[in-house]
């Protein structure tokens, strides 16, 4: 059966083209400790002096098998300095090259930024399609995209990228490149064409995505009106997000083994120890060195981010590479304006299962060790470990400064009961003899004079009341 989405293209067709393509994937890295040339401008990826070699080309390698290229072998290339004119010494050319002959590969995958010179000169030497980071990540959103929204945030990152580039990127796999079809060829008289056709169809997609952010802001404000939290998932690629996303919720989002497999948005309802409800949001993943002009166009998207009560950065304990990952999902949230100190993180380690109980011990730990804004929580989104723990925190972080209320009610008011259970968090519940009710109830700062105006007889809490009820959100 065709896959086919919003834009109209063609993924299974798309899918079986690329699993034709046999590919290299290089991974052309710069010793931290070579000398560098000071007029050399290096890139980000080049430099990342806190990751292995091996894991940087085993991440490269599962970009490439992410859209199903077929990748004969991922080679690390240790450099010196980079080459302006083709990014490699000319000596690794035309080694590269011999390869690639020999082995009729049809696509050489670098993982680092390459000009438009680096990417031509390397065409020509090759005598195959080579592509970038930036560009592979590109394909690969605009492989994952689903919906209307996403197909156009992946189109217009896309168009910018190619502003810069005019050439057709995507004519090895035989498909239109997300939509960008329209273009005209490489030759030197169609580049001032392809320029302006580029820009008319960025501001028609801009024009286009601002009505999505105006339909998304009338969708927060529905949400407020009711109002239900935000707990949104952060975190890097395949850090496990989709899984805990389903474990939570017990939804059915795709959740793989493979970099990106969530890119459109998804808001599921999730219920809390103490009945309150929350949005929980699942968000596209981050990675290293993701392309400026991506985190631009999700703008509209990662809102769901900026703008969540609780945000989850979620992940991979078990990854060797934990701590840099980690970085780097930093780095973007403070790009976005979210910093490392913000109340609203807190720090979800994922993938326990793949380690052994003492390390698992060991870990728990060193979470609980942690201060009370920097508190982590040790999961399995695969087994379920620490899923109440987790809950319990996510309701503990939501309850600070909200106020609590006792409330007395007749023992025929079901109607107000009900209504209680539905819009607030009933943390304590007594009956006296004749059957009267007095509860404890925790709600949104915003709900207080909603709560005074239908319960006139409501108490606030006092102080020790507080402390006890959140001591017990707590357990």
């Amino acid at each position: 059966m065709e896959d086919i989405d919003s834009a109209g293209l063609d993924h299974t067709a798309a899918a079986r083209a690329a699993a034709s393509t046999r590919a290299f994937v290089l991974g052309p890295y710069l010793n931290p400790y070579a000398k560098r040339a000071a007029d050399t401008k290096l890139s980000s990826s080049a430099l990342e002096p806190g990751r292995s070699s091996e894991a940087r080309i085993a991440e490269a390698a599962g970009l490439a098998q992410a859209i199903d290229l077929d990748v004969v072998d991922a080679l690390v290339i240790p450099l010196s300095q980079i080459r302006p004119a083709s990014f490699l010494g000319k000596g690794k050319v035309e080694e590269i090259a011999s390869r690639v002959k020999e082995e009729d590969i049809g696509l050489v995958f670098m993982d680092c930024a390459l000009s438009p010179v680096q990417q031509r000169n390397l065409e020509k030497a090759f005598a195959a399609k080579v592509i970038d980071r930036t560009g592979l990540i590109l394909e690969i959103f605009g492989r994952r995209a689903r919906t209307r929204e996403g197909s156009l945030q992946v189109e217009l990152a896309h168009l910018a990228y190619q502003k810069s580039r005019l050439v057709r990127s995507w004519t090895h796999l035989e498909r239109q490149r997300g939509g960008f079809g329209f273009l005209g060829g490489p030759g030197e008289t169609q580049i001032e064409t392809d320029r302006r056709l580029i820009s008319e169809r960025m501001v028609k997609i801009e024009g286009e995505l601002d009505k999505v952010k105006r339909t998304r802001s009338l969708h927060r404000k529905t949400r407020r009106d009711v109002p239900y939290p935000i707990v949104a998932l952060a975190g890097y690629t395949n850090a496990g997000k989709s899984t805990l996303f389903n474990r939570l919720t017990r939804a059915t989002v795709l959740a793989e083994d493979m970099l990106f497999a969530t890119l459109d948005p998804t808001l599921r309802i999730l219920k809390l120890p103490h009945g309150s409800r929350v949005l929980l949001s699942d968000t596209v993943g981050f990675i290293s060195d993701l392309p400026p002009m991506l985190v631009s166009a999700f703008r509209a998207t990662l809102e769901e981010v900026l703008e969540a009560d609780v945000i989850l950065h979620v992940r991979d304990i078990s990854h060797e590479d934990t701590e840099a990952q980690s970085a780097d999902v930093e780095q973007i949230l403070g790009d976005l304006g979210i910093e490392t100190s913000d109340p609203r993180l807190l720090e979800v380690w994922n993938k326990s299962d793949l380690l052994d109980p003492d390390q698992v011990a060991a870990l728990a730990n060193t979470a609980r060790r942690r201060g009370e804004g920097s508190r982590a929580v040790v999961v399995s989104a695969l087994t379920g470990q620490g899923e109440e723990t987790l809950l319990a925190e996510i309701e503990q972080r939501l309850a600070k400064g909200r106020p609590l209320f006792e409330i007395t009610l007749d023992s025929a008011d079901g109607q107000g009961l009900s209504w209680l259970y539905e819009h607030a968090e009933v943390l304590e519940r007594e009956s006296d003899e004749e059957g009267a009710m007095t509860l404890l109830v925790r709600v949104p700062q915003e709900r207080a004079q909603q709560i005074s105006r239908r319960y006139p007889r409501a108490i606030e809490a006092l102080p020790g009341q507080e402390r006890a009820a959140l001591a017990l959100g707590a357990a």
